[in-house]
């Protein structure tokens, strides 16, 4: 995890290529304390973002969480990294996901956790944990619906749909959309623009939209976190797992997409 901080722009990267960016359990306490960081620094605008340039971030650590296996143990997870993605939405400087790559299952719902999401034109996201038997548990049902609606976050979330970046962007799940080429320049000049404001200006419009349009709702984490637990343990999601690892040995590392997908 990478944490730098230059005039009022804080960027926190997931630098975990080898493994296309994936979330474990110590990836979960470096972003915790980062946040720490950014909200000790005077920064006015963050950004997350991935290392290298195939995944913002891929989902959860599939060698990690795979040793998960009994409820209390799969909701202890999805409780933690809610609260972490909790944390993320309810800063109080706007955040910025700068989609360097593919944001796939948990890599999604990082992505939904900041306030604007911006993406290099080549990019996939999308919320395709049904996949493997499995649904959002980090917060990302909630606040995708809050995003694109309660019809089209159904649509995504129960068909796995993976969405092109103008799709994503035409859907509201992104932002904006710039050429691969010159995506590290533009999102580095619309963090830049943003952190150019009068001193705490981005604070003051974050509170008020985020009082509008709240980004975390706690009242729905428990049915939430319960039922991705339910689901975790179920006999399905396993043979799911089964069924990906045995793909996984037919292909090749040219493979183009993330093979962590929670």
């Amino acid at each position: 995890m990478r944490v730098d901080l230059e005039a009022g722009v804080a960027v926190v990267t997931i630098d975990r290529p080898d493994v296309r960016n994936a979330i474990g359990f110590a990836t979960m306490d470096e972003l915790a304390r980062a946040l720490d960081r950014v909200l000790a620094s005077d920064a006015a605008v963050l950004v997350l973002r991935g290392g290298g340039d195939r995944a913002f971030v891929s989902g959860g650590d599939i060698k990690e969480l795979d040793r998960l296996r009994t409820h209390d143990d799969a909701l202890a997870m999805a409780r933690r990294m809610r609260r972490l993605l909790d944390r993320v939405a309810d800063l109080p400087i706007p955040v910025l996901a700068a989609l360097n790559g593919h944001a796939l299952g948990g890599g999604a719902e990082v992505a939904i956790a900041a306030d604007i999401r911006i993406a290099a034109d080549d990019v996939r996201i999308g919320f395709n944990q049904v996949s493997l038997g499995i649904m959002p548990a980090w917060g990302g049902a909630e606040r995708l619906a809050a995003t694109i609606g309660r019809g089209r976050a159904l649509l995504a979330i129960a068909t796995g749909e993976l969405y092109g970046a103008l799709d994503a962007q035409r859907l509201g799940l992104v932002d904006v959309v710039v050429p691969r080429a010159t995506f590290e320049d533009d999102w580095r000049a619309l963090a830049a623009r943003m952190a150019a404001t009068a001193p705490g200006a981005t604070r003051a419009v974050k509170s008020v939209i985020a009082a509008a349009v709240p980004a975390v709702h706690a009242e729905l984490a428990a049915g939430a976190t319960d039922a991705f637990a339910r689901l975790w343990t179920a006999d399905a999601h396993w043979a799911a797992v089964d069924a990906l690892q045995q793909r996984r040995t037919d292909v090749t590392r040219g493979t183009p997409f993330p093979r962590t997908d929670r």
